[in-house]
């Protein structure tokens, strides 16, 4: 059996279950500038503590739903280890993205992953769907929630 046999056949028996939770990250007023400098997006509710302490119902600013939604890719580094064989793991994109709430800065978030679906897609590669939900601590309600596609790249 091939490494990506291997993996696909681990993968298949852990569908339906929570496959890991990644530590917290704090998400503070600087990481938001920073994005916001990158994103050329400044748009006050983000940048201008003052502006959304006074005219939101936030208490201040809160993070680029864009940046929580970029803090997954290191959110995987805490849950999964590569798999024998493999050459990398690429973004696929995301399907149902859903902004739920909004991160306030000075927040930490982290990552919870359940793996819902995995597909061998060639000789060397394999399609994992996880669904991802972004919690902030202290909250109920997740920042978001996305099905959340990974294509892991085996050596033929």
């Amino acid at each position: 059996m091939g490494h990506i046999d291997a993996a696909l056949e681990q993968e298949r028996a852990k569908i339906g279950t929570e496959v890991g939770v990644s530590n917290w990250i704090l998400v503070d007023q600087t990481m938001i500038d920073e994005f916001a400098r990158v994103t050329l997006d400044h748009q006050w509710i983000h940048v201008d503590p003052e502006r959304a302490a006074r005219e939101t119902p936030f208490g201040g600013t809160i993070a680029h739903g864009f940046l929580t939604l970029s803090l997954a890719s290191r959110f995987i580094y805490d849950v999964f280890d590569p798999f024998e064989g493999q050459e990398m793991g690429l973004n696929y994109g995301c399907n149902r993205l859903r902004f739920l709430a909004p991160v306030p800065a000075g927040s930490r978030v982290r990552g919870r992953f359940v793996l819902k679906d995995v597909q061998k897609r060639s000789a060397s590669k394999l399609l994992r769907t996880h669904e991802l939900t972004v919690e902030i601590e202290g909250q109920e309600t997740p920042a978001l929630m996305a099905d959340w596609l990974g294509m892991t790249i085996f050596a033929n």
